[in-house]
């Protein structure tokens, strides 16, 4: 957890809020620090940075559910956080889009 955070405070502060928000997930859960809800927690912990960086929080819906995994997996094996992101990313503007209409 304390290579985590010093990689958050240091090596990522350029990278754009939702890179670093998908890193964060990324690598939080797969240290998983809990007995139970490490993927809640580390799912609360990507919204918590995208609100914090001015974004609306994102939802992983049921149907989506299996590509998450992939994507996650993929980033676990293989450092390759590229689709993660991609996926973050369309989640992001999915949201933004949802938020968008409400005040329509």
């Amino acid at each position: 957890m304390q290579k985590l955070i010093a990689e958050y405070q240091s090596d990522w502060k350029d990278y754009h809020p939702v890179v670093r928000a998908t890193l964060l997930h990324g690598e939080f859960v797969k240290i998983h620090p809990f007995i139970d809800g490490n993927g809640r927690t580390a799912r609360l912990i990507l919204n918590f940075e995208l609100m914090k960086n001015g974004y609306t929080p994102i939802i992983i819906k049921k149907e989506n559910r299996v590509r998450y995994y992939d994507v996650l997996d993929l980033a676990h094996t293989t450092m390759n956080y590229g689709p993660f992101i991609k996926m973050v990313s369309e989640l992001v503007i999915e949201s933004e889009k949802l938020w968008m209409s409400v005040l329509e």
